[in-house]
């Protein structure tokens, strides 16, 4: 269907802290339509990370996700008979759906305790600037750096 718009789904606030953002975390970890289950980790993580962090439980995730964000990845590009990894920039909503992917498949990669406490492992790692997430997103960047040279080619994108 050409011309035809996908509307822009709602998305409510979550209801404890009023923050889109996070609801929409609270959904990516949502597993089998069990939100309730989904919140409870989520919240559980951010006290756990509030205690530790000594902050305020929102602002503290703001950072996590901000500091896990994006700024460039390399898409596959078809030009002339050969495949090119393109350097682009990542758009905002990408930006976060990529952070939430990257921190729910390390947070999953932990071995051991409850899913709450990995996940607020995997936050006090990102903030301090390691862990799966982080290392996730320099690599993207490192291959979006490595072919610079292929950039020229992202004008012929979609």
């Amino acid at each position: 269907m050409r011309g035809k718009r996908a509307q822009k789904r709602l998305i409510l606030p979550d209801p404890v802290y009023n923050s889109e953002l996070l609801s929409k975390f609270v959904n990516f970890v949502m597993f089998g339509g069990k939100k309730s289950t989904a919140q409870t980790i989520v919240y559980g993580a951010l006290e756990i990370l509030a205690k530790k962090q000594k902050g305020e439980a929102l602002k503290t995730f703001e950072q996590v996700i901000e500091a896990a964000r994006p700024q460039v990845e390399v898409r596959s590009r078809r030009v002339g008979g050969a495949n090119y990894q393109v350097p682009m920039p990542v758009s905002g909503g990408r930006q976060n759906a990529l952070a939430f992917r990257w921190i729910l498949a390390a947070t999953r990669a932990r071995k051991g305790v409850s899913m709450k406490e990995k996940l607020a492992a995997e936050f006090a790692d990102i903030l301090e600037g390691t862990g799966g997430t982080i290392k996730k997103k320099e690599d993207v960047h490192r291959m979006a750096e490595a072919n610079k040279a292929f950039a020229h080619f992202a004008r012929f994108s979609r």
